[in-house]
């Protein structure tokens, strides 16, 4: 089964300069885990729900707030963002995927064009839901509705 037909399509994106206030917001609305980064409509970076925890201060929205801890909120997307793309291809197989985020220690992988575009993402998540379903498949199971 390619990656085509388990991958997100709807994917969210910031540009470098964006902020670590407006990624917090973006996680908590919707709930996902990782945004990619655009420059010019080209892929650049990724950044995780855990990248904005650590990033932040932990006093922010506490009786501790301080202003130190607030200005951690406009820290841009760049300062903090993972460069090192491991990226996949809408035909790749999901072994291939799960051995490429196993081989590098990443919990997603974008899926982008030979051109560098943006067509989906793969969490782990997709991959075990979708592994399940094949096991499913292969046993005669319903699978997931």
């Amino acid at each position: 089964m390619p990656l085509a037909d388990i991958m997100s399509h709807h994917v969210i994106t910031v540009g470098l300069d964006d902020e670590l206030s407006t990624l917090r917001k973006l996680f908590n609305r919707h709930g996902f885990h990782h945004v990619l980064v655009v420059d010019r409509g080209r892929l650049v970076g990724v950044i995780s729900d855990r990248d904005v925890l650590r990033e932040m201060s932990p006093f922010i929205d506490t009786l501790g707030e301080r202003t130190q801890d607030v200005a951690t909120l406009t820290k841009k997307t760049h300062q903090f963002m993972s460069r090192g793309l491991v990226v996949a291809h809408r035909d790749d197989s999901i072994p291939d995927a799960v051995a490429r985020m196993l081989e590098h220690s990443v919990s997603c992988l974008p899926v982008v064009d030979p051109h560098g575009h943006i067509e989906g993402i793969v969490s782990w998540r997709d991959l075990i839901r979708a592994l399940v379903r094949g096991g499913d498949a292969q046993r005669g199971g319903a699978g997931e509705a």
